[in-house]
């Protein structure tokens, strides 16, 4: 029998697989499955990740972030445990100080009512000063932000966010009208310009007051944060020595406190969410590894129902290992094809979810794709090699009486 070309084994083996559909289909059907779970899966991870990375994207990589209490040895900052200094507005007047610093935006915030124009909600208040915008990239939408000026001296204004401003006053002008917050008698000077959500929290339903103002309707002795702003990401480690140098000398030479950066932040978001799409990953190529169990199942079978075939094709010349790569090359069809049915079934759903639910973020990670449909393939060279050296080893006069 004259050497068989990659032609001929593709007719032979997709001839087998048209003589047996219902089998062929079953057979594909696992490995469908496997490929199309990885698809969903990790694309489910994958958006997760990019929608947490755009979110603290959003308001720049060149903030940091401090917090009272030390995260390492006292659990979350200022809550539980250990003796912590107070950060103060002090802290941040000294840090706004340094040469490397554009901006600081002290933090004290809480939740309470805000009532007006005869309605009311209860949503957060923080107390800020006039370089939140500039930190956080805020935008205003009517009016004017907080003041400038003495931080520790509050004045009896509030900016709105916009969500809160159109349930309390509708589509009326809300610039100069009075609102009460937490029983605070405060005069509206402006409007936010929308913002939308951050990790759950609805920005735009909330309301921003001088930060010595919300210290003392919400009864604070000490900062709940402290964000500072430089010029680019690359200055972030001298910025954070120099802010922690600062601090601990200020704290007694305490380190009781704990710095956060932007970058940090998505780098330990990025680490968890990878080792997430990873393990999503794995547990849906275990499908995989039942595809090809069943593979190697209907292999085993098709080689017991051809053995007439099989003596016929070795009386005719054909030789153990070209029988060999007949059933081999059959295998890694039926996974190949299987494979990429379900490739285009998942992208399919992946298309169909996003038209549906516009907002529902999802991402398609090429690797695992690749990945995916490799092992496919891997499936049927591993699934395929038993029952075709069973094949191979058959004798054509014993196989013949067999038939």
């Amino acid at each position: 029998m004259a050497k068989l070309e990659a032609g001929d084994l593709f007719r032979l083996s997709s001839g087998a697989m048209r003589g047996h559909p219902t089998r062929s289909m079953l057979s594909m059907l696992g490995i469908a499955i496997g490929v199309a779970a990885v698809v969903l899966l990790t694309s489910l991870g994958e958006g997760a990740r990019r929608y947490i990375a755009a979110q603290f994207s959003q308001f720049g990589t060149n903030v940091l972030a401090i917090n009272p209490g030390k995260i390492e040895t006292g659990g979350l900052p200022g809550v539980f445990g250990g003796t912590t200094h107070k950060l103060s507005i002090e802290d941040s007047e000294a840090i706004g100080r340094l040469s490397a610093v554009q901006q600081v935006v002290p933090i004290a915030m809480g939740q309470a009512r805000v009532e007006g124009n005869g309605r009311g909600r209860s949503v957060f208040i923080y107390g800020t000063t006039s370089a939140l915008p500039e930190v956080f990239t805020f935008e205003i939408g009517q009016g004017s932000f907080l003041p400038a000026g003495d931080p520790r001296r509050g004045g009896p204004v509030a900016v709105l966010g916009p969500k809160l401003k159109r349930e309390l006053f509708g589509e009326l002008n809300a610039l100069g009208r009075f609102v009460r917050v937490a029983g605070a008698r405060l005069r509206v000077i402006g409007v936010m310009a929308p913002k939308g959500r951050m990790l759950g929290f609805d920005i735009d339903d909330a309301a921003y007051i001088p930060v010595a103002t919300a210290m003392r309707v919400f009864n604070l002795d000490e900062l709940q944060e402290i964000d500072v702003l430089f010029s680019h990401e690359g200055m972030t480690d001298t910025v954070a020595a120099a802010v922690r140098a600062l601090l601990i000398e200020r704290h007694g030479g305490n380190d009781d406190f704990t710095l956060t950066t932007q970058t940090e932040m998505l780098d330990v978001f990025g680490r968890v969410m990878d080792v997430i799409t990873l393990s999503v990953a794995v547990i849906a190529a275990i499908s995989l590894l039942v595809g090809a169990i069943g593979i190697f199942t209907m292999m085993w079978i098709s080689v017991g129902e051809r053995v007439g075939e099989i003596g016929l094709m070795r009386a005719l010349g054909a030789t153990s290992r070209q029988v060999h790569g007949i059933f081999l090359s059959e295998a890694v069809l039926l996974t190949s094809l299987g494979g990429t049915a379900g490739l285009l079934f998942g992208l399919l759903i992946i298309l169909l979810v996003r038209f549906l639910v516009p907002g529902l973020p999802l991402g398609t990670p090429v690797e695992y794709v690749v990945a995916a449909l490799a092992m496919s393939a891997a499936a049927g060279l591993v699934s395929g090699v038993s029952p075709a050296r069973r094949a191979a080893a058959l004798e054509p006069v014993e196989a013949l009486r067999a038939e």
